[in-house]
């Protein structure tokens, strides 16, 4: 069959899309939706992904900024992102049914600054002003105990009172390689600073990056699949652009830009944490409309990783 369609290869990055803590989030919702009814309140974008947060409204979900706009006696679930310590003392004290839906990888982050703070040392946190992740984990500890790290040139200039009781933690999102820069100047500035056990940037960003970098060399474009609310999104295309391929990201496929795509015959695609497959495939068909396409998957790894439900609500789960 002859067609007059340009013809484009695709590379789909392996693996993409949700992780395990997006995915349990949104079934802790849906459960919640099933054991307590219609409607069930939720603090903050359960993932940062409009699809996701649309279809739960259509199920019943209400999204709210703070837990003033939740009524008496409804159940409320917190993000995926985590929440400062306030937030369940507030719900605890209005005697509130709540289900905390923080990613089981960001409450590990959690417990290492209590552990700093416990500890004596001052906390130094490489993450994003005003993201919700970084605002729960520093609302962990009392004001001050802890200092913001965004660029290598904080790493450089942060001054500390006592560098000989010092420790860093990361928000779980973030560029490796980046991250890997700040955390190596601190290191040299403070030898003796406290770091995590494991890593703290999780499973998830580190494996999608990876399959970006492979994918790369190989492509003319890139479209990343993602909400730009979304830190691990935004560091895909942040990786793809610094191993040198045009990066663009889309919500959805009514978002493509036709235009940039002229000429190119590879693009590869791939997708954030919190953008659900189904917005993949919608942008594989969308290409198809417009191209003769072949496309190939690029497995760069394989994830087996699961949550356990909070215990509430596991008799729920099939």
């Amino acid at each position: 069959m002859t067609t007059d369609k340009p013809k484009l290869r695709i590379l789909l990055a392996a693996p993409r899309g949700f992780c395990a803590g997006v995915d349990r989030a949104i079934k802790i919702v849906e459960l919640a939706l099933e054991r307590y009814g219609r409607p069930v309140y939720v603090r903050h974008e359960i993932v940062h992904n409009r699809h996701v947060v649309e279809e739960l409204e259509t199920k019943g979900a209400i999204f709210v900024e703070e837990l003033d706009e939740v009524p008496e006696n409804a159940p409320v679930v917190f993000s995926a992102h985590g929440v400062p310590k306030s937030v369940p003392s507030e719900a605890e004290r209005r005697e509130m049914l709540y289900i905390d839906a923080t990613c089981p990888l960001v409450s590990k982050v959690h417990r290492e600054v209590e552990r700093h703070f416990a500890d004596g040392r001052h906390i130094l946190m490489i993450g994003h002003s005003g993201h919700p992740e970084v605002i729960g984990t520093m609302g962990q500890v009392p004001p001050g105990a802890i200092t913001l790290i965004e660029s290598a040139e904080d790493a450089r200039t942060v001054t500390v009172e006592d560098p000989e009781n010092l420790a860093f933690v990361t928000q779980t999102t973030l560029s490796v390689d980046d991250t890997a820069e700040m955390v190596e100047i601190l290191k040299s500035r403070f030898p003796q600073i406290a770091g995590p056990r494991k890593e703290d940037i999780c499973y998830a960003t580190t494996n999608r990056q990876q399959a970006v970098k492979a994918i790369a060399p190989h492509v003319e474009r890139m479209l990343v699949i993602g909400a730009p609310n979304s830190s691990n999104s935004r560091r895909l295309v942040e990786v793809a652009r610094k191993n040198g391929v045009e990066a663009r990201l889309v919500q959805k496929a009514a978002e493509i830009d036709w235009k940039w795509l002229e000429g190119a015959e590879t693009v590869g695609i791939t997708a954030g944490a919190s953008a659900p497959e189904i917005l993949v495939q919608e942008v594989i068909a969308a290409l198809r409309e417009h191209f003769d396409v072949a496309f190939d998957e690029v497995e760069t790894a394989r994830e087996h990783v699961t949550f356990k439900l909070p215990a509430s609500l596991r008799e729920n789960a099939a």
